[in-house]
């Protein structure tokens, strides 16, 4: 993928909103990624984007550095942390690609997160150099939480809305994306070119190059399965914590990965 396609896309795109008006995907990757990381430490958010996570980590009182591609977002994620009165909490805002962490020494993090880089790595090197990089840069023992998209359920959204999903408006071009992964929106201005794995892959991909599995978590969990009239029923009826209590829960189940749009690696440097 080119990189000025993406730092086109996210110059005009607020992610940060986007994660506050659909939270499931946050609420259950910082549940999981809580539940995982030492007590102290030296994190990396590698394609941190705005930096939501990162800002959550400051708070809970970790030391971060913050990378991303594009230079606006990383111009956004140091105002954010001016705002919030979280700047000794940051080691450095550094716009960097993924695929080669210039400038930071081998073995720096007690934990490292790759929350969006491999969404857009569309060729097998690319992936490669991305999770190399990844695991250069964690100390041994580092704990890694990766982002991922479900080839399974871009499937069903292309069946379900083909003209929202061009080119996957016919069958053959359906076929050839759950053969390859790879998908290039038609209607420009929308997501940039991605790629999504086959669940069965991931764990693979990732133990090949030396990390440990812990688990493997469907960030979005049911959400595409209720409506927003679904949801509001039980909104009024006061037991919304409930159901996200609910979601978090299962999305550890691996029988909702593949209808998970979002998927969360938490790996550890072997």
């Amino acid at each position: 993928m080119k990189r000025d396609h993406i730092i086109e896309y996210y110059s005009g795109f607020d992610e940060w909103g986007r994660l506050e008006r659909e939270p499931i995907e946050f609420i259950i990757n910082m549940h999981y990624i809580r539940e995982h990381l030492p007590a102290t430490g030296c994190i990396l958010d590698n394609g941190a984007g705005p930096g939501k996570y990162a800002m959550e980590l400051a708070k809970l009182g970790y030391q971060v550095t913050l990378s991303d591609l594009t230079p606006s977002s990383v111009d956004t994620a140091r105002e954010k942390a001016q705002e919030f009165g979280l700047t000794q909490q940051f080691d450095g805002f550094h716009v960097l690609d993924a695929t080669s962490l210039t400038g930071i020494a081998d073995e720096t993090y007690d934990a490292s997160l790759m929350l969006g880089p491999l969404y857009h790595l569309q060729t097998v090197e690319e992936r490669v150099a991305a999770v190399r990089e990844l695991y250069r840069v964690t100390k041994r023992g580092g704990v890694v939480f990766v982002a991922m998209q479900s080839r399974m359920r871009m499937s069903i959204n292309s069946l379900q809305s083909p003209q929202h999903w061009k080119p996957n408006d016919h069958m053959g071009a359906i076929r050839s994306f759950v053969e390859e992964g790879i998908f290039d929106h038609q209607d420009h201005g929308r997501f940039t070119g991605a790629y999504y794995f086959n669940i069965q892959d991931i764990t693979p991909f990732m133990e090949q190059h030396n990390f440990e599995t812990v688990d493997l978590i469907g960030s979005s969990s049911l959400r595409a399965m209720l409506t927003d009239e679904q949801q509001q029923y039980w909104k009024e009826r006061g037991e919304y914590e409930e159901l996200m209590q609910y979601m978090i829960d299962a999305a550890k189940d691996p029988s909702i990965l593949g209808i998970s749009s979002h998927l969360l690696y938490i790996g550890r440097k072997k």
